[in-house]
């Protein structure tokens, strides 16, 4: 019994910790707050997890074991039926980023509050937060990173590499919410177009994300070693 009591309480802690992170962000969110929404004391936060950054790693890693995992066996699935043909990069684009947002359908491995908080995250993330991620994603990220180059093999790797990047970047802003477009402008969201309906946003997004990875190469004046260059 006292075993089913430890996994509720440390189960409660993270979901406190994983919606108050996404609301205030890691430096934002105090221990006092997560404490009082998960309804324990301080003693089992540091029982459970230790220290605040350990809390955080916690929250992160139960959710993105299971969408590497997700990410891989699909990465795994389309390369047996391509049968050791490179796979259309829509098919990869689809298989990382669409993987992502389908997890915001799942509340039982976080849904929107997790998609969120990873958002944010990645926008603006500490130090720790960063090169934990980085060794989360390392394996996942560079299968998807060749699966690109094969299926891309006219565009310089660099290129692919900075392209996946922005792709990235637009992700994390994306489903970080749509609040941010008013900072930048005053520009009016429909209410049907809230960051809640990933059923909408999610095909614009898949759509830009597609183009960016397809659009034609840039020119540049010189190569660095001084030589004219021009962007096969």
């Amino acid at each position: 019994m006292s075993e089913v009591r430890n996994i509720d309480t440390r189960e409660r802690i993270l979901d406190a910790a994983e919606r108050l992170f996404m609301v205030h962000g890691f430096d934002g969110a105090s221990m006092r707050q997560i404490t009082g929404e998960a309804a324990v004391n301080l003693a089992a936060v540091n029982y459970h997890f230790g220290s605040k950054e350990a809390l955080m790693q916690e929250v992160f890693r139960r959710r993105l074991d299971w969408l590497n995992e997700e990410r891989m066996r699909v990465l795994n699935e389309m390369e047996e039926a391509a049968g050791g043909k490179p796979l259309k990069p829509s098919q990869i684009v689809d298989g990382f980023f669409g993987t992502l947002l389908r997890l915001a359908e799942d509340k039982r491995r976080g849904g929107i509050v997790f998609l969120r908080l990873l958002g944010r995250t990645l926008t603006d993330p500490s130090d720790f937060i960063r090169t934990f991620l980085a060794d989360e994603y390392g394996e996942v990220m560079d299968r998807y990173k060749d699966a690109l180059f094969k299926a891309l093999p006219d565009v310089p790797r660099a290129e692919i590499v900075w392209r996946f990047h922005f792709m990235l970047g637009a992700t994390s802003y994306a489903i970080a919410g749509t609040d941010a477009l008013r900072l930048v402008a005053d520009w009016e969201i429909e209410a049907v177009d809230t960051v809640d309906r990933l059923d909408r946003i999610a095909p614009r997004l898949m759509s830009f994300l597609l183009g960016g990875l397809r659009a034609p190469l840039p020119q540049f004046d010189k190569a660095e070693d001084g030589s004219d260059f021009k962007a096969a």
